[in-house]
């Protein structure tokens, strides 16, 4: 097992690690859009929040030695399920390889976030 931690992405703010790679698969935590050279959420809306997501991830992938081409389940969470759309709109630019997922509104996300990702992956 191998912890996996980039500057690239935000730091985890609780007592979890940003990924772990077990048996040739990558485990990401939920990734919300945090800026990671702002320490905080600089985007106001639901299309600029998940483009901040998706390069979350994309550098925790990236920090592993992966890519978001070997994805293979996101769950996501919305807290507000009329931005499901909007979401997908920008979901789908970066998740090319369409992985099997669960998408979920809740009724609140940390530093009131409006989407989060948490995302599997083949690491080899």
């Amino acid at each position: 097992m191998k912890t996996i931690h980039t500057d690239k992405a935000p730091a985890a703010v609780g007592p979890y690690s940003q990924a772990i790679q077990a048996g040739g698969m990558l485990y990401l935590s939920g990734q919300i859009a945090i800026d990671p050279a702002a320490g905080k959420i600089v985007a106001g809306d639901i299309e600029g929040q998940t483009e901040q997501c998706c390069r979350n991830v994309e550098a925790v992938l990236a920090a592993a030695g992966t890519d978001m081409s070997r994805v293979v389940k996101t769950t996501c969470f919305l807290a507000d399920i009329k931005d499901f759309a909007k979401f997908n709109a920008v979901y789908e630019k970066h998740f090319l390889s369409k992985p099997a997922r669960s998408c979920v509104a809740v009724k609140d996300l940390p530093a009131g976030a409006l989407c989060e990702i948490e995302t599997v992956a083949v690491c080899e």
